[in-house]
């Protein structure tokens, strides 16, 4: 089976990396402080910075995870212009197991979910990750339509 690398370029393979290690050790960490964590972004802007992002205010103070990513797809959508790579980052529950699921896109029309399985933290007060997968994923900022 080819690997998404074989057909990316290396300014998405670097865009979509840059990504992935910006946000899977802050969801580490959030896991760590709170055991758990809304869903957030991050994007690299046509200049090449990264950064973080998160829905708008006015969910409440415990809103739905599922409302909040949707508010974070809807930001990134907003920003596409300027943006040209994006992550989405939730913590989930996989088959029984807890994971932190990234979605990765590139404008060149790369879609990845990256799941990662993770022990909670008990007395080091990090959870320990296991192996990630990779897996085809579905476009939301940078649709065909």
């Amino acid at each position: 089976m080819n690997s998404w690398r074989d057909t990316a370029s290396a300014s998405a393979q670097e865009d979509l990396d840059g990504l992935l290690n910006l946000v899977l050790p802050l969801a580490q960490e959030l896991l760590g402080k709170n055991g758990r964590f809304y869903p957030f972004g991050a994007s690299v802007s046509t200049g090449g910075e990264a950064s973080l992002t998160a829905a708008d205010a006015g969910l409440g103070d415990h809103p739905q995870p599922d409302r909040v990513l949707a508010g974070v797809y809807d930001g990134a959508r907003a920003a596409a212009a300027e943006t040209r790579a994006a992550a989405f980052v939730s913590d989930v529950l996989v088959g029984g197991s807890d994971a932190v699921q990234v979605e990765l896109e590139h404008r060149d029309g790369i879609a990845l979910v990256v799941l990662v399985p993770y022990q909670p933290a008990t007395f080091k007060r990090v959870p320990a990750f296991r192996e990630m997968s990779v897996a085809p994923g579905t476009q939301r900022v940078w649709t065909a339509g």
